[in-house]
């Protein structure tokens, strides 16, 4: 039996990625990032936005030492 759940992937706002149930009510925190689909596609979709995997606060933090080098 195939896995029917639809997902939406959301980010929180150190901008780092999940995936949550269309069903259920997000996280506090968490944020809608308008894509939706099965788990696989959700998480293909994932692969491909998300390259940089350091949280925001730490690139922020990383650039600004670069700018005060």
């Amino acid at each position: 039996m195939s896995d029917l759940t639809r997902y939406l992937v959301v980010a929180n706002d150190e901008e780092q990625y999940s995936i949550w149930p269309t069903d259920r009510e997000l996280p506090l925190g968490w944020h809608d990032r308008g894509f939706a689909g099965t788990e696989q596609e959700c998480l293909d979709h994932i692969e491909q936005v998300w390259t940089d995997l350091r949280p925001l606060s730490l690139r922020r933090a990383m650039a600004a030492a670069a700018q005060n080098g």
